[in-house]
């Protein structure tokens, strides 16, 4: 603190002050205050105004004849040019970008009349006091020498308890927001009976005991409070306490894990008949009307929150396939899928959750071009393979039974025909244990959370998932820290390469069989003829195009993963009391002109063998120059699921 701040006075008024930095309320209005300069150049007085001050018998007989206004002493300012250099945004002595009218009124105050600038002044003036961002931790007894404080806001601090004595008994509003409250018992001990505001949004407020400290017993005059992004649960509880509060008009309890709950807003909104505002938006006589009677059956509502997760189309992946050579006898046969991943919290409470298919702790491979783990099939266990294929062996089965066509020539790279995957002996947990260690750390969930993942399809230039989940939860606390962090989406490419197991045979003793009974039959027929006898009218038969002969049992290989495109879902405004997040992540361009080109080489040369008889359609080749291939895109949305009547909520949530 600067000694031409200092004064006998402040002294005086501010026994046992502390430097600024401390964590005092106190420090930090001092330091805001020595930052002002209200008793420096231009303000105060000194020698740059010093005549204007001067006692009567300091004055010699000539300063006592009348002078113009405009007319000063050499090296003194008149007050307006002195107002000049605190008012311009140039001036050296303007002030900071982050001053309020109240600064500029006390500067400009220190120089009319400096003579006014004393702690007794300060201390009856101040009617406003805000210490924001200012490191406070600790609210000191001096707040009391403001005999006429009445709005006290100490919000982005770093306050953990509040001791009410030190408040002053004139407080209106107090506003507490962003600091590390963890109870409002503190509060409670003497709070300011007039007090009408109370503000502790972004605290760490947490337990059913909170509940207790909102009663008219401690608050009787509160007319507005602000409750909102703390981790408070308990709806009913809670509401049953405010409902003490007679002048209470204006609520904001958004953000806690008890706003989750699909009733929320009905059960809270006829619990307190008097709300005028709740979280921002007024209460409107239809809400009323719809939710009216729901307190009486409030006790018998489970605290449930229900999210609805829909995943729509894939749009721009590549199809590898194209760039695979054509499987030879011996193989590999290749099949590829396509999926979608994201994490959900974990519900620690509630029930178990059925195994629908749909859940999937992957434990895989990380992504490749080629397969990392190096044991064969025989050497890992069947659980190890139901944990790595998870739902495949069904698609790969499917894809098998495709047809080939008798050029031998494979559209895709799939085989066709009936296989069987072999069954192997069970790993050890030591090969279970080097299996994780290979896991791509993007295709594991996050602490606390669980993967799940869409059905596996082919690809298409739309991959339609046709997902939606919907997930109940109980434990709300984990649950607001899950849509505060988001939720991960990945588009996952899986890979399988199949192995024949018994080669096909190139002669089969039973052909040459047929073709000698063939070649008898028609001697016998042609004895038949010399003989004298009528032949039968010759008949034609169709004979289907002989397929091409597959191996009947079939190894694969553990899947080979590649993440196509990974984003993050911002689902925080679930928690800020909007009901639905629907967004397109966009994860760039990961399609080529090359592969585009072979893909379009691929199918129309489909298209000619499907119709062979018909015109072929054109199919327009792909220029460089007007290539613009589609991002990789997934549609996803997520539904926070609320009541819209109090016989919806009794119906749906109803123990």
């Amino acid at each position: 603190m600067e000694a031409s701040y200092k004064s006998e006075s402040e002294s005086e008024a501010w026994p046992g002050t502390q430097r600024p930095g401390t964590g005092t309320v106190s420090a930090a209005v001092r330091e805001h205050l020595r930052k002002l300069c209200l008793r420096e150049f231009p303000c105060g007085a000194g020698s740059w105004n010093k005549s204007r001050f001067l006692p009567q018998t300091w004055r010699t007989w000539r300063e006592l004849v009348p002078k113009e206004e405009d007319v000063v002493s050499p090296g003194e300012e008149t007050v307006e040019a002195l107002l000049g250099l605190v008012r311009s945004p140039h001036s050296p002595w303007a002030l900071l970008n982050d001053s309020n009218a109240e600064d500029s009124f006390l500067r400009e105050l220190a120089i009319r009349n400096p003579l006014m600038i004393t702690d007794t002044f300060f201390y009856s003036y101040f009617r406003s006091l805000r210490v924001v961002d200012k490191e406070v931790t600790l609210v000191d007894k001096d707040l009391l020498k403001f005999l006429k404080l009445e709005e006290l806001v100490l919000s982005a601090n770093r306050i953990k308890e509040v001791d009410a004595t030190n408040l002053p008994p004139t407080l209106k509003v107090l506003e507490l927001y962003g600091n590390e409250i963890s109870s409002m018992e503190c509060l409670c001990a003497h709070p300011p009976a007039g007090l009408q505001h109370l503000g502790l949004g972004h605290n760490k407020l947490l337990g059913p005991l909170e509940s207790l400290y909102v009663t008219a017993d401690h608050w009787p005059n509160l007319v507005s409070l602000d409750l909102g992004f703390n981790d408070l649960t308990d709806l009913q509880s809670m509401v049953a306490s405010l409902r003490t509060l007679r002048h209470l008009r204006l609520l904001v309890l958004q953000g806690n894990p008890l706003a989750l709950v699909p009733y929320y807003r009905g059960l809270t909104i006829d619990s307190l008949a008097q709300l005028c505002v709740l979280d921002d938006i007024t209460v409107s006589p239809n809400e009323k009307h719809l939710f009216r009677g729901l307190s009486l059956n409030g006790d018998l509502l489970a605290q449930e929150a229900q999210f609805v997760v829909t995943i729509g189309n894939i749009r721009g992946v590549l199809d590898t396939s194209v760039l695979d050579p054509e499987p030879g006898p011996e193989g590999p046969f290749v099949a590829y899928s396509y999926y979608v991943t994201y994490d959900f919290v974990r519900d620690e409470e509630g029930e178990a959750v059925e195994d629908t298919g749909e859940l999937a702790e992957i434990v895989k491979p990380s992504p490749s071009s080629e397969l990392l783990v190096e044991e064969s099939p025989e050497e890992v266990g069947e659980d190890v393979i139901k944990d790595i294929v998870g739902g495949v062996t069904e698609e790969v089965e499917g894809s098998l039974e495709s047809e080939v066509e008798e050029s031998g020539e494979s559209e895709l790279s799939v085989i066709s025909g009936p296989s069987t995957v072999l069954q192997t002996p069970r790993a050890s947990a030591e090969e279970l244990a080097k299996l994780r260690l290979r896991i791509d750390p993007r295709l594991c969930p996050s602490p606390g959370t669980v993967l799940f993942n869409t059905t596996h399809k082919p690809w298409a230039e739309v991959i339609p998932c046709g997902y939606e989940m919907q997930h109940s939860l109980r434990d709300l606390v984990p649950l607001k820290a899950f849509l505060l962090a988001g939720t991960t989406v990945t588009i996952v490419e899986e890979k399988i390469l199949s192995w024949p197991v018994v080669l096909p045979a190139v002669d089969s003793p039973l052909s040459a069989k047929r073709g000698k009974g063939e070649k008898d039959k028609k001697g016998k027929e042609k004895d038949r003829k010399g003989q004298g006898e009528k032949e039968p009218a010759k008949q034609e038969w169709k004979v289907p195009k002989k397929k091409k002969e597959l191996p009947k049992e079939l190894r694969q290989d553990p899947p080979i993963l590649q993440v196509l495109g990974r984003g993050l879902v911002i689902l925080e405004p679930l928690l800020a009391g909007e009901p639905l997040v629907s967004t397109v992540c966009n994860f760039g361009m990961v399609r080529t002109l090359t592969s585009d080109r072979l893909t379009l080489a691929r199918d129309s040369k489909k298209i000619k063998k499907v119709a062979k008889k018909e015109k072929p359609k054109a199919v327009n080749p792909i220029y460089e120059s007007d290539y613009h291939p589609e991002p990789l895109t997934v549609e996803v949305q997520i539904q926070l699921n609320q009541c819209r009547s109090a016989e919806e909520a009794l119906r749906m949530f109803a123990v």
